[in-house]
């Protein structure tokens, strides 16, 4: 299978998915900030709780 590395390669759709997604984790690590609560992510496989 052939990656894609440029960015010019892939759909202006699959973009501005990227973005959203960056914003959505952007507002909820600000939401987490202010309650005091955990994000959790997913790192090597694995479901953690973080800090913000």
């Amino acid at each position: 299978m052939k990656l894609m590395t440029p960015k010019q390669q892939l759909p202006e759709h699959v973009l501005a998915v990227g973005r959203a997604l960056r914003r959505a984790g952007k507002v909820a690590r600000k939401t987490a900030r202010m309650h005091g609560t955990s994000v959790y992510v997913m790192k090597d496989g694995e479901i953690v709780a973080e800090k913000p």
